[in-house]
C-alpha cells in the first residue's frame, strides 16, 4: 500500500510538471502565431507578443485608432486564445525573458489603462462580467466553514457548500467598436450544514437559475437577468425540530426576480459595482418588491512572487425592502493562488465576515452575524 502511494504521489507530479510544460509550450506557440498574424495583418515589426496562460497582452500604443479595434478582435479568434488584454502601451516585454530596463513589463503594464477582448461564437471561453467575490450568493463552486455569534435555528457551527456557474451560449462584437454582448444561464445551489448535529443535519439549500445578457466596453461592464429561486429546508432539520417541539415555522419560499448589475474597473486592481432589482412572482405573496446591491473589490496587482498568490479584499452591501432597507454587509479577504488554474477556474482562500439578514433563504427575516473561512473557485 504504502508502495502504490508513492507511486500515485510521483505520478500527479509528473503530471503536474506536464501540465505547467504544455501550459508554457501552448503560451509559447500562442505568442509566435499572434506575433505572425499581426505582423502580417498590419505591415508591422513587432517584438513578440506576451501570453499568459492563453492570455494576450497587445500594446496597441504602435496601432493606428483605427487598427486597434481589429487587432483585438483578430487575436481573440485565433484557436486556444483565452482572452486578450489591450494596454496602452507602445510596447510590452516578458520580464522572464527581458532585461530590467525593458519599456514596460507584463505585470506593470496591469497597472496601465487597459481593456480586455474575449473570444466570440457558441459556448465561448470567459465571461464578459466578473463575478462579485464577496456576494454570498453568487454562483460558483465553493465550501466554507462559518462560525455564528449566537445560537439560531442553524446552531453556531455550520458548513456552507454552493455548486453552480455562469455558462455564456453565445458571445458577439457589436460592429467594429470594442463593445462585446454575450447570453447564458447562470445556475446555482446553495446548501448549510449544522455542525452542531449528530449527523451534520442539511438545514437548507437554495436553489437558483437565471437567463441573463451581459455588455463589456473595457472597464465597463452591466449584467441583467430573469431569475427563479427557491428554498427547501433539509429533512432531519424538519425532524429535529418537530421531535424538540420548537416554534420554527416553514415557509414555502419560492419567486421570479428581475435585476441589473453596472461595473467599472479602475487602475491598480479596483473595481466598484451597484445595482436593484425587483420581484415579478412570489410566495409568499406578502414579499415587498425591491432590493439594492452595491460593492467595492481589491485584487493586487502585484503578486507575492514566492507563492504566486494574489491579495483580495471585498466588500458587498445588500439591502431589501422586504428588511426594512436594513444593510447586510458581507467582507471577504484572502489569496488567489495564480499558479493553482484547473479548468478555467482559479483557487481563492478567503476569510468572511457577514452582519446582517441570513442570505439562507428560509430564515430570510433572521438576523445573525458570522465568521468564517472557505475555498472558492471562480471561472
Amino acid at each position: 500500500m504504502t508502495v502504490f502511494r508513492v507511486l500515485a504521489v510521483l505520478g500527479l507530479m509528473l503530471g503536474h510538471v506536464s501540465f505547467v510544460e504544455a501550459v508554457a509550450t501552448d503560451d509559447a506557440f500562442l505568442s509566435g502565431y499572434a506575433t505572425g498574424v499581426l505582423n502580417h495583418e498590419f505591415k508591422l515589426d513587432l517584438p513578440p507578443l506576451v501570453v499568459k496562460e492563453g492570455v494576450i497582452t497587445l500594446p496597441v500604443g504602435s496601432l493606428k485608432a483605427d487598427q486597434q479595434t481589429k487587432a483585438a478582435q483578430v487575436l481573440s479568434e485565433i484557436p486556444g486564445v483565452k482572452a486578450v488584454k489591450v494596454s496602452s502601451a507602445s510596447s510590452i516585454t516578458d520580464p522572464s525573458v527581458a532585461p530590467q530596463s525593458a519599456t514596460l513589463t507584463a505585470e506593470a503594464a496591469e497597472l496601465a489603462p487597459e481593456r480586455v477582448v474575449l473570444p466570440t461564437g457558441i459556448l465561448p471561453v470567459g465571461v464578459l462580467f466578473k463575478p462579485f467575490l464577496a456576494d454570498p450568493r453568487w454562483a460558483h463552486f465553493s465550501t466554507a466553514y462559518r462560525n455564528y455569534s449566537s445560537n439560531s435555528f442553524t446552531g453556531r457551527d455550520s458548513v456552507s457548500v454552493s455548486f453552480g456557474e455562469t455558462l455564456p451560449f453565445y458571445r458577439a462584437n457589436i460592429g467594429k467598436s470594442n463593445l462585446q454582448w454575450e447570453t447564458g444561464m447562470q445556475a446555482g445551489v446553495f446548501s448549510d450544514f449544522n455542525l452542531d448535529t449528530q449527523s451534520n443535519n442539511l438545514i437548507n439549500s437554495d436553489f437558483t437559475v437565471a437567463a441573463y445578457g451581459s455588455l463589456r466596453s473595457g472597464r465597463f461592464s452591466a449584467f441583467g437577468r430573469y431569475y427563479h429561486q427557491s428554498s427547501h429546508v433539509g429533512d432531519e432539520f424538519l425532524i429535529a425540530q418537530y421531535q424538540q417541539a420548537t416554534n420554527f415555522q416553514r415557509v414555502n419560499l419560492s419567486y421570479e426576480g428581475l435585476d441589473l448589475k453596472l461595473s467599472y474597473e479602475l487602475p491598480y486592481g479596483v473595481r466598484v459595482y451597484g445595482g436593484g432589482g425587483g420581484l415579478v412572482d412570489k410566495d409568499p405573496t406578502n414579499l415587498k418588491t425591491w432590493s439594492t446591491e452595491y460593492g467595492l473589490e481589491f485584487r493586487s496587482p502585484w503578486l507575492i512572487n514566492f507563492a504566486s498568490m494574489r491579495p483580495i479584499i471585498a466588500a458587498d452591501v445588500k439591502n431589501f425592502q422586504q428588511n426594512n432597507w436594513s444593510t447586510d454587509l458581507s467582507v471577504r479577504a484572502g489569496v488567489e493562488f495564480e499558479n493553482t488554474n484547473i479548468w478555467g477556474r482559479k483557487l481563492q482562500i478567503l476569510a468572511e465576515y457577514f452582519d446582517g439578514n441570513t442570505p439562507i433563504g428560509q430564515f430570510y427575516q433572521n438576523r445573525v452575524q458570522y465568521m468564517g473561512i472557505g475555498a472558492h473557485f471562480h471561472f
